[in-house]
């Protein structure tokens, strides 16, 4: 099967922001968690020695092409979920780690193929799947939720103001015909545009489909937490995200070991958290990789490292 190339395949996003926040040990181990085109694989290979070890992370089978494309003794190579890391760790005798990095965008690759269903631009089936072994699909959610259970799914995935109208429009159209389509549900939809910005509102949609279809927060809570016992002290945790919702939890978390926000304290009043974050605001990319990127602009990197106190 030919392979595409990583920097076509997906262009990383503040690739080097994200490489120099994880400090690299020359001699660590490491975990990318959205492998996709393997840039940030890439990047810390060529940062370790012999004995360093780089261990990464995709659901996707495209994603498995490329991994096959790194020929190196250091690199292992996880298809599957990330939610698993604790028992990919276990399973390979991984007591800790040095730095774990996730870039939790959508690939360009995918939204680029229109097989895949991911993109409004482009028409193809109602899929979005990020596992293709999946049964579970975004034609399932759009011909069988109810309209209430639509609705809901379009708020709080999608922060769609008006999510019940859109639910119940959809719930009517189907019933005249399945829609089996990107251009159909689109098409299906159209009274409930705004006047303006249809284009976002049709990200708005398509975003909260993907998360459904994918248990998208559902997996990023669950791993995680699961970085409190798979990073060594010190260890440095990176996140890029790319919508509010992802961005609130990795920020809640990293500031207070919690999604909540909720400040817990010694009664001493020192923070009782597992990672210490690196800057009190998000890094966002610059101008000039907004202008080469466009998908970039919506990007928040946080850094964090894991404090020693809780061994």
């Amino acid at each position: 099967m030919p392979t595409t190339p990583s920097h076509t395949y997906h262009q990383p996003v503040m690739l080097q922001e994200a490489i120099e926040g994880l400090r690299i040990n020359p001699k660590g181990v490491y975990i990318d968690l959205t492998f996709g085109g393997g840039s940030y694989t890439k990047a810390i290979l060529e940062r370790l020695d012999d004995t360093g070890r780089m261990v990464a992370f995709d659901q996707d089978q495209d994603a498995l092409v490329q991994a096959q494309t790194i020929a190196d003794k250091r690199f292992a190579f996880m298809l599957g979920n990330f939610r698993f890391l604790k028992e990919f760790l276990t399973s390979h005798h991984l007591q800790k780690v040095d730095g774990i990095v996730a870039d939790l965008g959508i690939s360009s690759h995918q939204l680029n193929v229109a097989s895949r269903g991911f993109a409004a631009r482009l028409d193809g089936p109602l899929d979005m799947r990020m596992n293709q072994e999946s049964t579970f699909n975004a034609l399932k959610i759009i011909n069988g939720y109810s309209a209430q259970k639509l609705a809901m799914c379009f708020k709080q995935y999608g922060e769609i103001t008006n999510a019940y109208p859109l639910a119940k429009t959809i719930v009517l159209a189907r019933q005249q015909k399945s829609i089996t389509t990107t251009s159909l549900l689109k098409e299906a939809i159209q009274k409930c545009l705004p006047k303006k910005q249809a284009y976002k509102y049709y990200a708005k949609l398509f975003q909260a489909l993907r998360i459904e279809v994918n248990d998208e927060l559902g997996a990023l809570k669950e791993v995680l937490m699961q970085t409190v016992e798979a990073l060594h002290p010190q260890g440095r945790l990176v996140v890029l995200s790319y919508h509010s919702l992802e961005d609130r939890l990795v920020k809640n978390f990293m500031k207070t070991g919690n999604f909540e926000g909720e400040i817990v304290q010694d009664i001493y009043g020192n923070l009782i958290r597992p990672f210490h974050p690196l800057h009190s605001k998000p890094l966002k990319p610059s101008q000039e990789e907004i202008l080469r990127n466009n998908r970039s602009r919506s990007a928040k990197l946080r850094i964090a490292y894991r404090n020693g106190n809780l061994e």
